[in-house]
């Protein structure tokens, strides 16, 4: 089994068994949005401790393999991180999780969810929003 083969596998696990898929209760951070170019949409729900950090997050929606896969992958990394660490992540972290090339037309749906969730934490700290635009990835 190739390096890359072993990491569809993987993709594809998520995929089909994704982790942190529902709603939390009660959460302090909740965006739900869609890629306009392919249909993926995701919605995140995440609640906070006390310093500002992920407590628990999920997410639920649908899409291709990449997206929800890929965000299935990111809810795992995201317990624990601040506010500062999400909005500091880019576009090679995701896909240091994918461990595979992504194709330029997919890197839009490997980024849809932490989009999502970077646009939530504006919303939550009041401020513009529309400042991460998809496509300027």
């Amino acid at each position: 089994m190739t390096f890359d083969t072993y990491s569809m596998e993987i993709i594809l696990d998520h995929y089909k068994n994704p982790h942190n898929k529902g709603k939390v209760a009660h959460p302090a951070l909740q965006n739900k949005e869609k890629n306009p170019s392919c249909g993926d949409e995701i919605e995140i729900t995440a609640t906070l401790d006390a310093e500002q950090r992920i407590q628990d997050i999920k997410f639920d929606g649908h899409g291709c393999a990449i997206s929800q896969a890929s965000i299935s992958m990111l809810t795992d990394e995201l317990k624990g991180k601040s506010f500062q660490e999400i909005m500091k992540m880019e576009k090679q972290n995701v896909l240091a999780l994918l461990e595979i090339d992504v194709a330029p037309l997919r890197i839009k749906c490997a980024m849809l969810g932490l989009r999502v969730l970077q646009r939530s934490i504006l919303k939550h700290e009041g401020k513009d929003a529309q400042g991460i635009s998809l496509s300027e990835i």
